[in-house]
């Protein structure tokens, strides 16, 4: 079975989009024999896991963006990490988003609470 490009779960072969992240997928199953590499992602990674310790990450050491660096976005980790949260307005943000389930990872996948 081919895996998904950009979540790395597997899908039918003749699915069109995947029906985790709903990206679509190329009908050429050459490239999607593979899971994707690099990146953070796990193939059967429990998403509600990733929210809860991004979330207490993000809660306890906001400031220091460690809730950023744990969900591969390291840029604005280094950033966070520099400012001390944006002064916490910045860690205040990313709080309330990962509460709405709007907060993404690196990769673009949505964290489920």
């Amino acid at each position: 079975m081919p895996y998904c490009p950009r979540c790395g779960k597997q899908v039918d072969e003749s699915a069109s989009f995947c029906p985790e992240c709903g990206t679509n997928l190329p009908h050429n199953t050459q490239s999607g024999n593979v899971p994707p590499a690099g990146g953070n992602t796990v193939i059967g990674e429990n998403l509600n896991e990733r929210w809860l310790i991004t979330f207490l990450l993000c809660f306890f050491l906001g400031w220091l963006g460690i809730h950023r660096f744990y969900t591969n976005r390291t840029a604005t980790g280094v950033a966070m990490l520099l400012t001390l949260g944006g002064c916490g307005i910045w860690v205040l943000v990313d709080f309330i988003m990962i509460l709405c389930n709007t907060y993404t990872d690196g990769n673009g996948q949505k964290l489920k609470a």
